[in-house]
């Protein structure tokens, strides 16, 4: 296995893939599990973790079957800790990975989604920030929010439906705050073409991630 130096373990790196059905770099356990799921789940599940498979065998120079990383269906991906820490994300046209030596979260959203922005911000982000003004949001800057506190969620291991009523989201400065749990994090916004790109973790001075792409430029 490949050691990282001081400087490239500080660095978190990005990759981007546009889904194209690609599977051919998973475990036999991971086609068992992917039987297990409907159609739709079976092929994100298995996309996914070639993905992951891949950027991290070229991180750590191993062969991507042997990357000992558990990820299991609907549960963060989680590797040996002295290996640092992974998140994913994916929407209906693109998968996202992020790795770092900390803890980090990210989350990826078409900026064209099609969703009612006004019903989204009153049902999950009005009683947390008082300071919106409906009269003042786009669906852009509501998107945007889905997409920060979606990569805190995923920080902290836990769940959507559980969990986003319980953060609050600060543009100015960029802080996502969760009191029930007393967590404080920054976070990183990324606009990408059609998507837009958040991340999660809590140091104040994060460094600039280092972006690897496969099919598109930063």
């Amino acid at each position: 296995m490949k050691l990282l130096n001081e400087y490239e373990y500080k660095i978190p790196k990005i990759w981007f893939y546009e889904v194209k059905g690609v599977h051919d770099v998973v475990t036999a356990e991971e086609i068992k599990t992917a039987k297990k799921l409907s159609n739709l789940r079976s092929k994100v599940f298995l996309e996914t973790r070639a993905y992951l498979r891949q950027s991290l065998s070229k991180l750590f120079d191993l062969d991507p079957l042997e990357i000992p990383v558990n990820a299991d269906p609907g549960e963060p991906p989680i590797l040996p800790p002295s290996m640092g820490n992974i998140s994913l994300s994916h929407c209906k046209d693109a998968i996202i990975i992020v790795w770092h030596q900390s803890k980090i979260g990210i989350d990826i959203e078409r900026t064209d989604r099609d969703f009612n922005h006004i019903k989204v911000a009153e049902k999950y982000f009005f009683h947390t920030n008082k300071s919106i003004h409906k009269k003042k949001l786009t669906k852009y800057m509501i998107l945007n929010q889905w997409c920060a506190v979606e990569a805190a969620i995923k920080w902290d291991h836990g769940k959507l439906s559980k969990d986003i009523n319980h953060w609050q989201y600060y543009e100015k400065p960029k802080e996502l705050i969760n009191n029930k749990k007393n967590l404080h994090l920054s976070y990183s916004q990324i606009n990408f073409h059609d998507w837009t790109i958040a991340l999660a973790y809590e140091e104040k001075n994060f460094l600039n991630p280092e972006i690897i792409c496969s099919s598109k430029n930063f």
